[in-house]
């Protein structure tokens, strides 16, 4: 299979880069083509502001990027193209130039970009879903969701509403991939029909091995800031009747918060490599994240279970469904330091179950978050996405 992958890289590579490359390895490595395309927007960094505009009034739909694409898919000639991120160089108007050659789009949903122009259904300190299910996102204009930017707020507002109008995301994307049941519904609330919608989560392609988890210390992995309920973890730690070693690794504006009000038996550890990270989880007992937002999908879970490390997390969006209580992790109320506190302290308490919940994390990771299972569902998808295309057009020309 001949697969073309698009994505506009942000300015700070991240997640969605990394998940770019691991599809395209396993794709690869099962024998498939792959081409990518990629828009660097960090290239706009140097720009002058007068470009910075043209750029962002072009983000809405562009014609240069149509013929670009165009030119690039009939170079290529894919079976499929599966788009990762547009905005703000590549634009939507990439979906119409696939749909013009007659090759089917399938669109990952990495966050909540397509409902919210803030992309996170967060704000102000709590989950925010105002802008779902309206076709103007007016309570987004309002706040300026995006950045505290009103005007770029009012470009991503404008891009939505546009593509709205003119059917781009219900007539000239074929099937989405979200990352959780959770995301799925929330998109399925905003209108996106659903049988176009399918769960695929992300996965991790090195070979991470199980540890021995004799530390005897619990570990945060994350970056320091409100949304990932820092001060909730904090100030539970200062609540518990055990004294409990907890190891804080990341960065982010909430450091200083964290190195002023460190509780007994907490330390900090700054930002460190990734393979220090996963031998720092090899040797935890238990892994906390206890994010006060949706999530997209935390890979810093799935390398805790690779590694056989249970998790205790917010009983909250996509977390909630990845860390199942009983199984692989416990649950605890979002921003209740007192409940994590509890669950915390009655976790740590049983080595037993956390040995056994650890075991299941393992199962889990194998059973869904490898590679070999990540490439099945992909290519489940690609085909089905062909197949209903196919159909599609023979439906039409019969009619």
């Amino acid at each position: 299979m001949k697969i073309l992958q698009v994505h506009n890289e942000y300015q700070t590579p991240g997640g969605e880069e990394a998940v770019l490359e691991a599809e395209r390895t396993i794709l690869e490595q099962d024998g498939h083509q792959v081409k990518q395309w990629i828009a660097r927007s960090a290239d706009i960094k140097t720009a002058s502001s007068a470009e910075k505009l043209r750029f962002s009034l072009n983000s809405v739909w562009s014609k240069q990027s149509y013929r670009q694409a165009k030119t690039i898919l009939q170079d290529f000639s894919p079976d499929i193209v599966h788009v990762h991120n547009t905005v703000p160089l590549i634009t939507p108007s990439v979906y119409a130039a696939c749909q013009s050659e007659k090759i089917p789009v399938v669109q990952t949903l990495h966050n909540f970009k397509f409902v919210c122009p803030g992309s996170n259904l967060y704000r102000d300190g709590q989950v925010c879903e105002q802008c779902i299910g309206k076709s103007f996102t007016y309570p987004a204009l309002l706040n300026g969701c995006y950045r505290r930017d009103y005007l770029s707020t009012a470009f991503l507002v404008s891009g939505l509403t546009f593509n709205r109008i003119r059917k781009t995301y219900s007539k000239e994307i074929n099937t989405y991939v979200a990352l959780t049941e959770f995301a799925r519904q929330k998109f399925i609330e905003a209108g996106v029909e659903a049988e176009k919608i399918f769960v695929k989560p992300n996965f991790v392609t090195s070979d991470i091995t199980p540890g021995n988890h004799d530390g005897n210390y619990a570990l945060f992995v994350g970056r320091l800031i409100t949304q990932k309920g820092i001060e909730t973890m904090v100030k539970a730690w200062s609540l518990l009747e055990v004294k409990i070693p907890l190891k804080i690794a990341g960065s982010g504006y909430l450091s200083d918060y964290i190195t002023a009000n460190l509780p007994e038996n907490v330390s900090y550890l700054g930002q460190l490599p990734r393979q220090e990270i996963i031998n720092l989880m090899r040797n935890a007992t238990l892994l906390v994240f206890p994010s006060e937002w949706y999530e997209g999908f935390p890979m810093t879970i799935v390398e805790a279970f690779a590694t056989k490390l249970p998790v205790v997390a917010s009983r909250l969006g996509g977390m909630a469904e990845i860390v199942q209580p009983g199984y692989s992790g416990w649950h605890f109320n979002p921003a209740d330091a007192y409940s994590l506190a509890s669950v915390v302290q009655d976790a740590w308490q049983n080595s037993a179950e956390l040995k056994r919940r650890g075991e299941l994390a393992r199962q889990q990771f194998e059973s869904m978050y490898s590679p070999r299972s990540n490439l099945e569902k992909l290519l489940d998808i690609y085909q089905e996405t062909i197949h209903r295309a196919r159909n599609l057009e023979t439906s039409e020309s019969v009619a």
